[in-house]
């Protein structure tokens, strides 16, 4: 393979293997839940989203992270099954079954480590609002709470408790001048164009320039760099995804 071959894969004629806008891959409606292959490739988009940018983005509320921890049990209680059975061909698969559980538990893990990530250098601010919060699981949003008053409590041991009162609190904002940390959301980002919601191939974005604000079309796997607070809303509605 040479930077040409590497190269094509980015063309934006070459979008037949791009997983076209689907409502339903995100926000599951009716009693069948998704199978495997679905949760899979919800689970590694949002998995690449996540790590994409310095935003904290919203905790799944289909239940995705469930039922992938779900079918990880499930599979490792297959394998453990198996693990007496000495016929070749199902030891074979059994290391198919293997591998595959490792995919599963790397996605999970590094997913859930880089919202951690961001919970410890931003804990503040995602804690500052109810709208901020809701971005949390009800485990982050516990564990949030719990770090940020270890935290204090630490400062407070070695060095905060010497200052006067007034000046011991880690989110003042006298002088209108913060001391939370925020991420930044004017940070550059790489988006794949994946289609509108109403079925067409065009993504119509409208993003601000340094005088004036413009409006793009970005096709079906069409790549560019912009601004994350450009294009954070299409990526929740899941008509971009990062890269």
């Amino acid at each position: 393979m040479d930077i040409s071959d590497i190269l094509d894969q980015f063309d934006s004629s070459n979008v037949d293997h791009l997983i076209p806008y689907d409502e339903n891959l995100f926000n599951q409606v009716g009693n069948a839940g998704p199978n495997g292959e679905e949760d899979l490739r919800a689970l590694t988009r949002a998995w690449v989203n996540e790590r994409a940018t310095t935003q904290l983005l919203e905790w799944p509320q289909d239940g995705l992270i469930t039922r992938c921890r779900t079918r990880v049990k499930n599979q490792i209680d297959l394998v453990e099954r198996l693990t007496g059975n000495m016929d070749p061909k199902k030891n074979f698969s059994l290391i198919i079954i293997q591998t595959d559980v490792e995919r599963w538990k790397f996605m999970i893990r590094s997913y859930l480590r880089a919202r951690l990530a961001k919970i410890q250098k931003f804990t503040l601010h995602y804690l500052s609002s109810p709208e901020l919060q809701a971005h949390l699981s009800d485990d982050e949003s516990a564990y949030a709470i719990k770090y940020q008053q270890t935290l204090h409590q630490h400062f407070l041991n070695s060095f905060l408790g010497k200052f006067p009162i007034n000046l011991r609190n880690l989110n003042d904002t006298a002088g209108g001048i913060t001391m939370i940390e925020a991420p930044d959301e004017e940070a550059s980002i790489f988006a794949r164009g994946l289609g509108s919601r109403d079925g067409g191939d065009i993504v119509h974005v409208t993003g601000r320039g340094r005088n004036e604000e413009g409006e793009i079309g970005i096709a079906r796997g069409e790549v560019v760099v912009a601004k994350w607070s450009d294009v954070r809303e299409y990526v929740k509605k899941g008509e971009m995804e990062l890269v």
